[in-house]
Parts: structure tokens; sequence; C-alpha cells
């Protein structure tokens, strides 16, 4: 099982969702940084469970601890260790299903493959997971934005078929997008979200959405080609994320129906550096980022964990009707949006390092 992201800046996460506790390891962080878990800690209550009545029931602190790595309040360049106990674990939510794979769950085929499995909670697949990815990627976002001025900001485009107004990608804020329960800065389009979901909990089903994320403030040059590409590396970051389904940058599949006239980055002097009119490519272009704001989309499908009745079979091919029990989010966009912050940067706090080596 590969639990390892990155190059430079590698991140190893641990745990599972009804296990003691959950977390990572983060490797490559320089030393000198300034760090407590107040510097973690925001990113972790974006992403906890019961935050509002459209997320999971299930009750965590997700208090974050940092273990290793950091004396004094300042980081030492070995490896970083954070961790946050489980509290509010129910296994016995799960003992039907341990017979059972949930449709479109990963149940089945992580039992195909390793022919055991966590039953409780879905085990690595569960969303838990990514605890880990949002801490360690709370550490390598403060290292971009205090080297490099970097700001990484995510919200949530769309659920189901409600999209959300255009947002200028220049200027928006966290404090705006956290206004809502949904984290969507179009406040009409988030009044619709928020009420679709409240209904889809209550009906005891669910749906997926959009996350858009922007990194601003990147230089022109990082990027690693030919198989490193930045794109390449984000979209393995997002699509590494539990429930992904889909990625784009830039103008993504919608720029299949423009021409090249129109379509084209048209290069500008501004600002003592060469920019682009538009901004269709994303901010990279062969791989390397152009200086403009990365743009990007990943797809979320909706949970497959559902208390509605649904027709299937066990692992002996028989046939059952399984109302899944426990505590699950109806949809998982709005606690996605720090998780998608944080697998940005930790790509780009790779590159970052890998940058650094190419210019000594």
């Amino acid at each position: 099982m590969s639990s390892t992201f990155g190059t430079l800046l590698k991140v190893s996460t641990f745990g599972e969702s009804h296990c003691k506790g959950v977390g990572a390891v983060l490797d490559g962080c320089p030393p000198g940084m300034t760090l407590d878990e107040a510097d973690i800690q925001p990113q972790l209550d974006r992403r906890r469970p019961g935050q509002s009545r459209l997320t999971t029931d299930r009750q965590e602190a997700d208090r974050v601890t940092i273990f290793s790595g950091v004396e004094n309040g300042v980081t030492l360049g070995t490896p970083i260790g954070l961790f946050v106990p489980n509290k509010d674990q129910r296994p016995g939510d799960y003992r039907q299903m341990s017979r059972i794979p949930r449709p479109s769950h990963a149940d089945f085929t992580y039992q195909m493959k390793y022919g055991v499995r966590a039953s409780s909670g879905g085990g690595r697949s569960s969303a838990r997971e990514t605890i880990g990815r949002v801490a360690a990627g709370a550490v390598a976002e403060k290292m971009l934005k205090e080297a490099y001025g970097i700001d990484i900001v995510a919200w949530v485009s769309a659920v189901s078929d409600i999209p959300s107004a255009e947002v200028d990608v220049q200027t928006i804020t966290r404090q705006v997008i956290d206004r809502n329960l949904i984290r969507c800065p179009d406040t009409l389009a988030a009044g619709k979200m928020e009420a679709l979901v409240a209904r889809v909990k209550e009906e005891k089903d669910s749906v997926g959405g959009i996350v858009t994320c922007v990194c601003r403030n990147l230089p022109a040059g990082w990027g690693e080609p030919v198989f490193d590409k930045m794109e390449a590396k984000l979209a393995q970051a997002m699509l590494s994320i539990p429930a992904t389904k889909g990625f784009e940058i830039g103008s993504g599949f919608a720029g299949t129906r423009l021409r090249g006239s129109i379509h084209n980055d048209a290069f500008v002097a501004a600002d003592g550096r060469l920019g682009t009119t538009t901004n269709n490519s994303g901010g990279i272009q062969g791989g390397i980022s152009n200086g403009e704001p990365v743009v990007l989309r990943v797809a979320f499908k909706p949970p497959a964990t559902i208390g509605l009745a649904q027709q299937t079979v066990d692992f002996d091919g028989n046939p059952v009707t399984l109302e899944a029990k426990g505590r699950h989010d109806p949809c998982v966009v709005p606690r996605a949006v720090p998780i998608v912050e944080a697998m940005a940067a930790l790509v780009l706090g790779d590159f970052a390092l890998r940058q650094k080596t190419r210019e000594k």
C-alpha cells in the first residue's frame, strides 16, 4: 500500500477511521521556520466532522499534536510528526457491512486486493485519512506563504446541478468563503446548495459537487517535465483524495470547444514581467508555472454510504438489502475544501524545494 507522497517534501499518512488516531509525518520541511499547533489547527477545524447540520454527525475535536521535528516552536529540519486522536468511534455501526460490500465503496476492492480490510468505517479508504494530509498541508502552506507569498484558496463551485457564479480568482479569500456552511462565495447559489444538502441528508441519500482552487503568486518556472509536470502532480494529488472522480486545470474540458485563436493566452508586458491577458492555461504551460494564478477544479462523487435501502449481494453472493448505519456526510465538498488546499500546498511545496536545488 502506498501511503507516501512527494519527492523532496514527503508526507506519509497513517491510521484508520476507528483506530486510536490518525496523522502524518512530513519530511523535508526546512529548519528554522516557526511552527506550533496553532498554525495547523484552523485548517483541521475547517475539515473536522460535526461542524454543521450539513455534515456527518460524528463529533471529533481533531486537536493536533506535534510530536517531533519542532523544538521551542522552531522546525529542526527533521521529520515533523503530527497526531490527531480518534475519540468518537462507533465501530458497531459497521457490523452488518463487514459481510456486505457497500455499492461504489472501496470495501470490495480492498478485500480483493489485500484479502483483509478494516471493516469499521472503511479503514484507509475513509476520509479520516485526510486529517494527516490537512495537517501536513498546513505546514507546507506556511512555508510557501513565508518564503514566496503564495496564497492557496479553494471553494465549492457546484453541488449536484447547482453551479456558483464566476469568482474573481485574484481577490477571493477564505474569510468570504467561510461565511456560509457550504463554503461557496456566491450567496444565492450557496442558499440553494445548503437546502439541497439538508434535504438529501434527511432523505438518507447523498450528492456530489465540485471544488475549485486557486494558487496565487507562484513564480514562473516551477515544474519538472516531462513526467512530473506541475499539472500532472496536481492531478495525482487531487485524485488521491477519497471520492474524487475528475480533475481539470484552466479551461479544462470546456476548452475543447474553443478555437486556438480564442483559447490562446496572449502575452503582455506588465509589472516588470511577461503576463497574459487571459488564463485559459490555468497558470501552467508545458508543465511549468508561467506566473499566472494556477486554477484547478476537482469533482467529487456522491458519498457511497447512504441510509436508503439498496438491493445488493454479500461477499458470498447472497442477495441482501443494505441500509447503511453510522454517521456519514451527505455531501463531502464543504469539508473537502481544506483537503484540496492541503494537497495543492504539498505539491507546490515539493516543487519549491526541487526548484531550489536546481537554482543552486
